[in-house]
């Protein structure tokens, strides 16, 4: 995969900002805004669904994946629940590697991405070069070239007034909004540290390699098996415990850290593959206030994912019970009615899409992806690893030209101690 060049620094600037008149007069309160979902697997149908009923004028009518089957099993669930938005003619429905850039452009206005994070960087970049409103699934990247691409793409939205939403979800939830809200505002006194575990079964385990029929390419087999590969997951820490970096980065304000260490490894061998099936990540900032995110995929074991955030006046529990509360000098539990995260992010989209005015995630989710990828590599390496560092990274994890029928040999999993840092 092959990245343009990238930025030392984080952006700064508003969330939500007034879009040019443009934008209202071409999105008026009756026009349809029309849907393009890249990756149609489970999430992306999700995602799909909870956008058609986000718009009462919003309708479904491209679809992009490298499998058909995939396109017609999603067309064939989202109709179930919006039979009368989804407007996928055949002619639009396209297969590949390269769909997602026949589909961004198409006659669509805004564009789901939901593929494996390892083609994020490029998939956004086409969508925002063309003028396309976006939901982009989490992680944004699984290395720092990526991140780095991505961190441009983010300046070229916000400079075209194009909205660019983030799959971090957990930032749309009104009791985890209100949890934060009081912790930022001193319900548990002085942060003094946070705890994050996220401990579950694997998402998509490795099938042996004797079930890999004969002559399928290399990159078909791991795209197929993309969870399993570091280039195209970011390896777990990255993929799926990146809510729990998202949600420490929360409450240090999005602050930085300056350094990790990590440990990890792979307990349960498998059949190919390059990912660790567990991680325990310890984060430090400037000020000495540290942060630790572990996690785990393995079967028969503890789950739990839950979030243990310590201040001097007490502590923020997330994850254990049903509601999340605070004991201490302040005790609270929430409450209130909860709504769908999910269904949230698309709201809150397509209302500011109406409204002409702009939401741009991408500092926070920029941020919060490059903690992820930088404990991982500590984590790799066994070496202590800065904000800097991983910024500043070389490693491409990814092939250069992504060949549907080449040959790819993924590095190799990783040995702390041994595998070097680049």
């Amino acid at each position: 995969m092959i990245y343009g060049n990238g930025r030392r620094d984080f952006l700064k600037g508003g969330a939500v900002t007034l879009g040019a008149p443009a934008l209202l007069s071409a999105m008026q309160a009756t026009k349809a805004i029309k849907i393009g979902l890249v990756g149609c697997g489970g999430r992306g149908s999700g995602a799909a669904a909870q956008a058609l009923k986000a718009d009462d004028f919003s309708n479904l009518t491209a679809m992009a994946d490298v499998f058909q089957e995939r396109i017609d099993e999603s067309v064939e669930r989202l109709k179930r629940i919006h039979k009368d938005k989804v407007k996928v003619e055949k002619a639009n429905m396209y297969v590949g590697l390269d769909a997602y850039k026949k589909l961004i452009d198409s006659d669509i206005d805004v564009v789901l991405l939901a593929t494996p994070p390892g083609f994020r960087p490029d998939q956004l970049r086409y969508a925002i070069e063309k003028g396309k409103h976006v939901f982009c699934e989490k992680p944004m990247a699984v290395d720092g070239p990526g991140l780095r691409h991505v961190m441009e793409t983010v300046k070229m939205a916000r400079e075209k007034r194009l909205n660019l939403v983030a799959g971090f979800c957990w930032r749309y939830s009104n009791y985890i909004v209100e949890t934060f809200d009081r912790i930022n505002k001193g319900d548990i006194g002085n942060l003094v540290n946070y705890y994050a575990t996220y401990y579950t079964n694997p998402v998509k385990p490795m099938p042996p390699a004797d079930t890999r029929p004969a002559g399928m390419s290399d990159v078909e087999w791991q795209i197929r098996n993309w969870y399993n590969f570091t280039w195209l997951c970011g390896d777990s820490l990255v993929e799926q415990a990146i809510h729990s970096v998202d949600k420490v980065a929360w409450a240090f304000k999005d602050a930085p850290p300056a350094s990790c260490v990590a440990v990890g490894g792979r307990a349960i061998p498998a059949q190919g593959g390059n990912i660790f099936d567990h991680f325990s990540v310890n984060y430090v900032w400037a000020n000495g206030l540290r942060a630790t995110v572990a996690n785990r995929q393995i079967e028969g074991c503890h789950n739990e994912n839950a979030d243990y955030i310590m201040g001097t006046k007490g502590q923020a529990i997330i994850g254990k019970g049903p509601n999340p509360r605070i004991v201490g000098d302040n005790p609270w539990t929430f409450s209130g009615q909860k709504y769908d995260m999910y269904q949230r992010e698309h709201d809150l989209l397509f209302q500011a899409i109406r409204k002409g005015e702009v939401m741009n995630d991408g500092d926070r989710m920029c941020s919060s992806t490059l903690m992820g990828i930088m404990g991982r590599m500590a984590a790799y390496t066994g070496q202590q690893i800065t904000w800097e560092q991983a910024l500043n990274s070389q490693e491409r994890l990814g092939p250069a030209t992504v060949d549907w029928n080449g040959k790819f040999e993924p590095t190799p999993l990783a040995q702390p101690g041994k595998t070097r840092f680049a």
